[in-house]
């Protein structure tokens, strides 16, 4: 299987320069922040999404989104000027459904187990291109442009930490690192209540948990699995994954408002979960936050 590169990564830093928010590094005590809950759409999935619609000039796009990649694609077609259908399931915050639709795609709500095989034939009836939220080298590319910027503005940066959900972000970052830096340790996080990566890896091959146990956590983002070309990247390239809790995944989020004053959603608090519950290596550290779409109502509760 060929995996992203190096080149792919720089290729993709060039084509989405002209929408995406280069993320600063934000101290938070002896660590640093990459706080992709700033981005335009909230989190860092507009990278992966308009590189895929750049480069593959598609007349209308569909993918299947817990929410986050939805709204990026969605941000992405509108500024090309083609249709977006996104395919999202039962219980997705309103937040970030109201955001789909902002951007004006069509939204459209599932069982949480039809979210893939409703976006497929959604492509084939309507002969639209599948823009996936992670399985796709353009997107891990994408996804990848926060590890140069990491390196460029941290040269001697020793750990980063990322959230795990279906891989793209993780496959994409740990590309960029250990290519740059290949001493650089890039640990992945996951939740307790969804670690299926951490058991595709420990078992050598991808694992698949049903919905019913990953719907379990509130970190609504991190609830996919890892696709074989996610879990080929992240088997070559990440040094590990830590597991967190939902209560350390909740302390963290009060901890980043508080800390850093950053707004993140569960999702994107896991990095910093890890850090406080002293799961990261020692070192010179950047806590990815991949996004900040969180229920108010959730938020209010965590603070």
């Amino acid at each position: 299987m060929e995996l992203v590169t190096i080149d792919d990564i720089r290729a993709a830093a060039d084509r989405i320069r002209p929408v995406v928010v280069r993320t600063p590094l934000v101290p938070m005590g002896e660590v640093w922040v990459k706080p992709e809950s700033l981005q335009r759409v909230g989190s860092f999935k507009i990278r992966g999404a308009y590189n895929a619609v750049a480069a593959l000039r598609p007349a209308g796009v569909v993918t299947h989104s817990s929410g986050n990649h939805g709204q990026a694609l969605a941000y992405a077609a509108k500024q090309f000027g083609v249709p977006c259908v996104v395919v999202v399931p039962e219980g997705t915050p309103e937040v970030k459904a109201a955001a789909i639709r902002g951007h004006g795609a069509e939204l459209v709500v599932v069982p949480p187990e039809q979210r893939l095989v409703a976006a497929l034939k959604l492509a084939e009836e309507r002969e639209l291109t599948m823009v996936p939220p992670y399985d796709h080298p353009a997107v891990i590319a994408g996804q990848g442009t926060i590890g140069l910027e990491i390196v460029a503005d941290l040269p001697d940066v020793e750990v980063v930490a990322v959230p795990v959900s279906g891989g793209g972000l993780a496959s994409g970052i740990a590309t960029a690192v250990k290519a740059l830096k290949p001493d650089v340790t890039v640990l992945g996080v996951e939740p307790e209540l969804a670690a299926d990566a951490a058991e595709s890896l420990s078992a050598g091959r991808p694992v698949s948990w049903e919905p019913a146990r990953t719907f379990r956590t509130i970190a609504d983002g991190l609830r996919a699995d890892l696709s074989e070309l996610t879990f080929a990247h992240l088997r070559e390239r990440l040094d590990g994954i830590v597991t967190v809790s939902e209560d350390e995944i909740r302390h963290a989020m009060g901890h980043l408002a508080r800390s850093a004053r950053l707004v993140a959603e569960p999702s994107g608090a896991v990095t910093t979960a890890a850090y406080l519950s002293g799961r990261v290596p020692e070192g010179r550290t950047v806590l990815v936050l991949s996004g900040g779409n969180v229920n108010p109502d959730l938020f209010r509760e965590v603070l």
